[in-house]
């Protein structure tokens, strides 16, 4: 194997970090880009002491001038409450961001990989989402900072790839689930568990008959590896996520069973834009990288638990007032 040097950006986040580990376990020299603006550096201490792991707190919406083999574009707040907290910022970060990785690609004749988002598809009529289907986005909705700014990296990713040969990858990532979410970061996952195991009333928007499909992060890890690494013939967009669909109540029903809570289920009503059906279609990730998700929705709830249980709250703060 020969050693890369690899940049992630959006490293100290929760894909970001898994990432990173894994990466440094294969012995390449990486380095971490974070502004840790919701993300936390605990959740790359123990990597800091490695040699082949460095860190930068340095944000993505300003140039970045390094040497590297590769790169890995993560860098975006992606829970609702944060991304629509800042929304400007969040489409700068998704925009600005992807020019500068690029562009650095560009200089280094580096292969890089946009992290995209099944969030491109909107509210989708299309169902299971396949990557043909264009979408339907609200563009002046208050999701629109991170759809409409994730559809835009895209576009520069395969003007960049077509204008100048830039050696490109895109991914879109569907629900994603694991040890490191942040306790505060607003999503469905980390909020019933976090209620569940502080004994709180579980929160549900709506009635909980819209649908996800959750990909554990090992699984998702894995997948963004192999298509790096798989032949340049294969840019995509590829869908990466779990294409088994659980409704929101049974996500609910099955933390509450896992956690033993008997703490009811309070409704709220629905945020706008926020998608009813949300389910990919893996074919191209089954044809072009041979992966599919292995780890179940069971045990990967058990293992998230696990760690959020360990966790200590006073090290946590929301990174935004919505959570």
């Amino acid at each position: 194997m020969s050693i890369r040097r690899i940049l992630v950006t959006g490293g100290a986040g929760f894909l970001g970090s898994h990432l990173c580990e894994r990466l440094v376990q294969a012995g390449h020299d990486v380095v971490c880009v974070d502004n840790l603006y919701t993300s936390q550096k605990s959740n790359i201490a123990h990597l800091l002491g490695k040699p082949n792991f460095e860190f930068i707190r340095h944000d993505v919406t300003h140039p970045l001038y390094l040497e590297v083999d590769e790169i890995y574009n993560l860098a975006c707040p992606a829970a609702p409450g944060h991304y629509q907290y800042n929304p400007i910022k969040t489409m700068k970060t998704s925009v600005l961001g992807a020019i500068h990785v690029l562009g650095l690609a560009k200089r280094c004749k580096a292969k890089v990989l946009q992290a995209s988002t099944s969030e491109v598809y909107g509210d989708p009529t299309e169902h299971p989402q396949k990557e043909t289907y264009r979408g339907n986005v609200n563009p002046i909705g208050p999701r629109a900072c991170y759809d409409e700014g994730k559809r835009a990296a895209e576009t520069l990713f395969f003007d960049y790839h077509r204008a100048n040969k830039v050696n490109i990858r895109v991914v879109r990532i569907f629900n994603t689930y694991g040890p490191r979410m942040h306790p505060f970061d607003g999503r469905v996952v980390s909020n019933f568990i976090r209620q569940a195991v502080r004994g709180e009333s579980i929160s549900m928007f709506g009635d909980g008959s819209q649908t996800r499909s959750f990909c554990y992060v090992d699984d998702l890890v894995e997948a963004m590896i192999r298509m790096m690494n798989g032949p340049d013939s294969f840019v995509g967009p590829v869908n990466i996520g779990n294409p088994t669909e659980f409704t929101i109540m049974d996500l609910a029903k099955m933390v509450r069973e896992l956690t033993g809570t008997d703490r009811p289920i309070l409704h709220k009503p629905m945020p706008e834009d926020d998608p009813k059906q949300r389910q990919p279609d893996i074919t191209l990730a089954r044809t072009h990288l041979g992966w599919e998700p292995k780890v179940a929705l069971r045990e990967g709830l058990e293992r998230t638990i696990a760690y959020f249980r360990g966790v200590r709250w006073e090290d946590f703060r929301a990174p935004t007032p919505n959570y």
